[in-house]
């Protein structure tokens, strides 16, 4: 480890890794740049926000046998959101980034590009491509800015520094194309990860977060919208979209000063089954509603989803339709597909078989969200579904997104979330009841029927017994067929 002084304030700034080019002064936010044998001001920075990552400088892990220290951070910006990129360095010398988006990680290093990388212009998500010699499915095209950086780093970096990158899926696999700087494009390779998997140590803890979460040096979590007066409650660094209940005010929450977006206009109170600010316990687990929106299709149909958020678990999504509730889950393990076309998509060696695909628009929004959300935003939503459980690609102009839903019954919401589910929904012994409706119908009738003719059967059992088994089969069998027809109808 090298050990220098601050050229602006004196302090000490260590450098871990001799590929580090640059580091943040943790006291004055001045940039160092390492030179032979001095050092040299770049200027400074803006701070980090202080987000809902448990991940700091000083986190270790392991992958793939080698040891890792997360020395550094960059926090990028884009139009709906924002991520930060840790810079990890291996007990091998080698280093690499660790991404840090809602709650999703994954880890990549460089690799030499073994053919012509396509160019920026020409990539547009949930395309297939040939790269590295596999076949990947383009996740998201974007270009963002530099809004803050802390520690080392293996490059000159500041606000405003323009990052334009492409990420593309394959399974676990993971890929990304940053065409950031002048010359040919970077290609980065890993997989997508888990903190538990890894091992990470140093973590910050629960009240850590709590405690400086949203600060950029003493910043609050909450505010009052700028034109209603409402109060919002909101998780800085996280939330990067609100949007007033009450006036349907735009806010950008993605920044230390919460910016209007677009003033909205008063409307009448939306009612939900399940309000803003309801709190429930999923599992073992804390969970609250922090945003809600209406969306509807081509046909007009509509249904309800409620954004989550956990501390320990992150987010998770509860969709309510006039079929039911169901729990959906963003994936980390992307599903293997040729396109999105394709009539069926493998995830875990289980094939899944496509129901329809559809446009989508968001018509009502509420609460805060993980990346910028407003009525009339468009989506092309393709399903799959095996049994119960169902799988959603949802694709807009800049990015394609996977997620896995499986039902929930009334029952288990009422469990989950007590007084604070509004309304009546149907138990499971209700849905139960629905099941084979009609095959039970039919063996009412044939019950009575027998209950009927009972007496003839015993007097003229051979010339009633065929009559009978006939009627029996002629309301037995329709009632099979209806019964599953039903049944497909709801898978």
């Amino acid at each position: 480890m090298q050990t220098v002084s601050c050229p602006s304030c004196g302090a000490e700034v260590n450098f871990r890794s001799h590929a580090s080019v640059m580091a943040v002064c943790e006291y004055c936010n001045t940039r160092v740049l390492k030179e032979a044998g001095a050092v040299k001001d770049l200027g400074k920075i803006s701070s980090v926000l202080e987000d809902y990552s448990p991940i700091q400088i000083g986190t270790s892990g392991a992958l793939g046998g080698r040891n890792f220290n997360v020395v550094g951070r960059i926090q990028l910006r884009y139009d709906a959101g924002m991520w930060n990129e840790w810079y990890i360095v291996f007990d091998d010398a080698t280093n690499g980034w660790l991404g840090d988006a809602s709650g999703q990680y994954m880890v990549t290093t460089l690799r030499a590009p073994e053919a012509v990388l396509p160019a920026f212009e020409d990539l547009s998500p949930g395309k297939p491509y040939q790269i590295a010699g596999e076949r990947y499915m383009s996740a998201d095209v974007r270009t963002a800015q530099c809004i803050g950086g802390q520690g080392e780093l293996p490059f000159k970096v500041g606000d405003g520094w323009q990052a334009k990158v492409a990420d593309f899926r394959r399974g676990e696999q993971f890929l990304t194309i940053d065409y950031s700087d002048a010359g040919p494009p970077l290609l980065y390779t890993g997989i997508g990860v888990t903190l538990e998997a890894m091992q990470c140590q140093l973590l910050r803890d629960a009240e850590e977060i709590k405690r400086t979460a949203g600060r950029y040096r003493g910043k609050l979590d909450a505010l009052d919208c700028p034109n209603c007066g409402t109060q919002i409650s909101y998780l800085p660094g996280l939330t990067a979209s609100l949007v007033c209940q009450s006036c349907n005010t735009q806010i950008d929450a993605a920044n230390p000063k919460a910016e209007v977006i677009a003033i909205g206009a008063r409307a009448e109170k939306e009612y939900f089954t399940l309000p803003l600010g309801s709190t429930g316990k999923l599992g073992n687990q804390d969970f609250a509603v922090i945003g809600v929106m209406r969306r509807a299709d081509d046909e007009g149909n509509g249904w309800t989803e409620y954004l989550l958020y956990g501390s320990r678990n992150g987010f998770t999504w509860l969709v309510e339709t006039e079929d039911g509730w169901s729990r959906a889950n963003v994936l980390d393990q992307w599903p293997d597909a040729k396109s999105l076309e394709s009539q069926s998509v493998t995830v875990d060696k289980a094939d899944y078989n496509k129901l329809y695909d559809y446009n989508s628009v968001v018509t009502y929004a509420a609460g805060a969200f993980n990346w910028r959300v407003q009525v009339g935003d468009h989506t092309h939503v393709y399903e799959y579904k095996r049994q119960q459980v169902t799988l959603a690609a949802e694709l807009t102009t800049s990015e394609l997104g996977w997620s896995r839903s499986t039902p929930v019954a009334w029952d288990q919401m009422k469990a989950w979330f007590g007084d604070a589910l509004k309304g009546e929904g149907r138990s499971s012994a209700d849905e139960d009841a629905g099941k084979e409706r009609y095959k039970r119908s039919a063996k009412n009738w044939i019950m009575g029927m027998l209950a009927l003719n009972a007496i003839p059967l015993l007097f003229n059992f051979g010339g009633s017994i065929g009559v009978t088994i006939v009627a029996a089969l002629s309301l037995y069998l329709p009632a099979l067929v209806l019964d599953a027809i039903e049944e497909q109808k709801k898978k």
